[in-house]
């Protein structure tokens, strides 16, 4: 059997590791904390992913060297870290965590370039639910590399019946739009909760998708990637879907509740709030403007209310579409 290491035993990590031991393989999984590490274990189930208990072929400990692939489910804030004590090796790098980081608003596969440079990477992406993927759910997902031998190999190793791999060579796009559709789903559900209505919903996500096909263009990526499943299908599942933390942030700030005060009570991360002040940065350096975005950021960092962040939007220039 063939064997996989999974780096993060988050709900996603976890997911991940069902799913790839389902596709056939022997898998290793990781958590950052030793006590969480041992009772999952013992437990065989994951506190972050209740109800579904991890099979025989998946263990829990330090990746093995002998791996295919190193699965790479860590929020990317913690991305660098992570890596400055994972050893080196030959298996490919797969960044299956979506945003940008704070300090260097780089992407995934650009702090792995730069940790790791020469090594084989590839983005794993698409509007997949952690809790969907475990129990097996049809789903379908995306992996980018422009390597197509890697696409392959990677293909083979994690797609199953119920779970569709499709290859795609625009990493910078499929990174893209997996970062900006949590910025666009924060948005979205801020419309919903603030009572405005499932058109004004229709029309954010319309244009937030318009503001992720620009900014990939700008970073070398292509339009349709955007049109695909690592851009609007992950974007429509993002906003609409009631389990996706940042359109539930949304919802809470729509109705009247502090952000932060909501982000602490969480455990798992919410990786919209962090990626939002970082795309807005980001495309002012390829000279860019990201409505949708700038005023998610701006609605976080408490510079604008909900009401001013509707108008500010709604007051801009007339324009052909």
């Amino acid at each position: 059997m063939k064997t996989v290491a999974v780096i993060g035993a988050g709900a996603w990590g976890t997911a991940l590791a069902l799913q790839a031991a389902r596709a056939g393989c022997l898998v290793r999984l990781w958590a950052r904390d030793p006590e969480r590490a041992a009772a999952i274990a013992v437990s065989r189930e994951n506190p972050r992913l209740p109800g579904f208990r991890l099979p025989d072929t998946v263990s829990v400990g330090a990746p093995a060297p002998e791996a295919e692939a190193i699965l790479l489910a860590v929020p990317v804030q913690h991305l660098r870290a992570v890596l400055a004590f994972l050893p080196e090796g030959a298996a490919p790098l797969v960044c299956c965590a979506k945003g940008m980081e704070a300090e260097s608003l780089q992407l995934p596969l650009e702090i792995l370039a730069e940790q790791r440079p020469g090594a084989s990477c590839a983005v794993l992406t698409g509007p997949n639910f952690a809790h969907e993927i475990a129990a097996g759910l049809p789903a379908a997902a995306v992996i980018a590399t422009a390597d197509p031998g890697l696409r392959a190999r990677l293909s083979g190793l994690l797609a199953s019946p119920g779970f569709r791999l499709y290859g795609n060579d625009d990493p910078v796009g499929a990174q893209v739009g997996g970062a900006a559709k949590n910025v666009v789903a924060i948005a979205a559900g801020a419309v919903i909760g603030a009572g405005l209505g499932e058109n004004a919903r229709a029309a954010l996500i319309t244009r937030g998708l318009a503001e992720i096909g620009r900014l990939a263009i700008a970073l070398g990526g292509r339009a349709d990637t955007v049109a695909g499943l690592s851009g609007l299908g992950d974007l429509l599942l993002t906003c609409t879907g009631a389990a996706s933390r940042n359109y539930s942030l949304g919802l809470a700030i729509g109705r009247g509740e502090d952000a932060h005060a909501v982000l602490a009570a969480r455990s798992a991360v919410t990786e919209g709030a962090a990626t939002a002040p970082c795309l807005v940065a980001r495309a002012r350096r390829a000279g860019l403007e990201l409505p949708v975005c700038e005023a998610v950021a701006m609605l976080l960092a408490g510079r604008l209310t909900l009401e001013q962040a509707m108008q500010r939007l709604l007051a801009r220039p007339r324009r052909d579409e």
